[in-house]
């Protein structure tokens, strides 16, 4: 049941990232219409807070399909053994890097947030939305790392790497 729980949180994460990423194009599209028109509308900033809450967000659900960018040339060459205490390894260590990072940037939410911090530019938002959805983000994909960890340690294989029918070596079905 948890398993299942977390596999749509992962997914909804996915669909958030790609709902920002639309956003970023929507901003793009009303700034060159408002300029046909010769209005001032500064949506640079609009998406830019919309490309770091796609990122944020695209994080978990990216890493639990195996698509982050991982480097194998010497884990490859390990003994199966040392290798699992490797991958362990990397992941408590990804796990304690990440959840460091939510914490802190979950207080930087808040801190904007009492302190009713704004942006500088035309848009003047409040900055605590956009850390929101990075701060969001960042402990979706601590969730995903400490998961992943849980599963190494009661003994699962590795479910973040990429599986083999998607190598360049091979044509994608």
């Amino acid at each position: 049941m948890i398993r299942r729980a977390l596999n749509k949180f992962y997914d909804v994460c996915g669909y958030l990232s790609a709902a920002f990423m639309m956003g970023i194009a929507l901003a793009i599209i009303a700034q060159i219409f408002a300029r046909m028109r010769g209005v001032t509308l500064d949506a640079t900033e609009a998406a830019g807070l919309c490309l770091a809450a796609s990122t944020f967000f695209g994080l978990a659900y990216t890493f639990r399909r195996g698509s982050h960018v991982r480097i194998t040339l010497i884990i490859d060459r390990l003994p199966r053994r040392l290798r699992r205490r490797v991958e362990i390894f990397n992941c408590l260590l990804g796990a304690v890097a990440i959840s460091f990072l939510a914490w802190n940037v979950s207080l930087l939410a808040l801190q904007s947030y009492q302190f009713n911090d704004v942006s500088p530019g035309l848009l003047a938002m409040p900055f605590w939305i956009p850390q929101t959805g990075v701060a969001v983000g960042v402990i979706a994909f601590a969730i995903a790392l400490i998961d992943e960890l849980h599963w190494l340690l009661t003994g699962g294989a590795p479910r973040y790497e990429a599986p083999d029918e998607v190598g360049l070596d091979k044509p994608v079905a």
